[in-house]
């Protein structure tokens, strides 16, 4: 068999940036083969959508499925909009997490996604040695938890140690804090899913999203994750969605002989 492939890289405006994954429209729904596919592609997540049963999608890191990613989402709706030869300007995925929606507009890609809502987390003192900085607050999300620090410089330079964060009971470990030229600034780790660091992680912009709206009074807001590749996001809050919108460009098209 031999089936489609395209790595994506989103959430950026030019090549060798934002978050890259890789997307395949197929049939296929045999979770092994899936995962061994994910895995010989060693990017941060592989989408699989299947448009003959409800435009399914399904997560893959190169270790674990996962319910939810934002930026495989973001490439999924990039490749459907751009390559797949449809004339429509929306489509809606069937995930584990809901339903996902992607607008095609004139800024980027708009996502509509379940929206988190962050739960106060006590046991700070536990995340400022795995983070080696202070930490103010930490709150814990469906998939994550979030760690607010003093500020960007702290977010940038910040060294955490991968094995203890490994050990937390989550997907992962978001490090934000308010930005200098953006509304907030973030980095995500996830060394329990076979990714360290993520280079620009939409779902965790599903909890960050309303952590900041409360904290800065503002429904829209501009985000930057500072990975070494960097992204950049419009997000905005819902009544029960946060929608967050941002860029792709296709790197690489080809197929896969199975």
């Amino acid at each position: 068999m031999t089936t489609s492939s395209y790595y994506v890289d989103d959430f950026a405006d030019k090549l060798f940036s934002g978050n890259p994954a890789a997307v395949i429209f197929s049939q296929i729904n045999d979770s092994y083969l899936m995962q061994n596919i994910a895995a010989e592609n060693n990017l941060s997540e592989t989408a699989f959508i299947n448009t003959q049963n409800d435009n399914q999608i399904r997560f893959f890191t190169p270790e674990l499925e996962v319910d939810l990613c934002g930026h495989a989402t973001l490439a999924s709706a990039f490749v459907f909009f751009n390559y797949l030869d449809k004339p429509q300007d929306k489509i809606t995925f069937s995930s584990k997490r809901g339903e996902l929606i992607a607008d095609k507009t004139e800024k980027g890609i708009k996502l509509i996604l379940p929206k988190d809502n962050p739960e106060p987390f006590a046991e700070i003192d536990l995340f400022s040695n795995m983070l080696g900085c202070k930490v103010l607050e930490v709150y814990r999300g469906i998939d994550d938890f979030i760690v607010v620090v003093e500020g960007e410089t702290e977010v940038k330079d910040m060294k955490p140690d991968f094995n203890e964060i490994s050990k937390l009971d989550s997907r992962g470990l978001i490090v934000t804090a308010h930005g200098v030229d953006v509304d907030f600034v973030s980095r995500w780790f996830g060394p329990q899913t076979g990714v360290d660091e993520d280079p620009v992680t939409g779902s965790a912009h599903t909890l960050l999203t309303p952590y900041w709206s409360q904290k800065l009074g503002k429904n829209i807001m501009n985000a930057k994750q500072l990975s070494k590749r960097g992204g950049f996001l419009i997000c905005e809050v819902k009544d029960k969605a946060i929608e967050i919108t941002g860029q792709a460009k296709l790197y690489l098209r080809g197929s896969i002989e199975l």
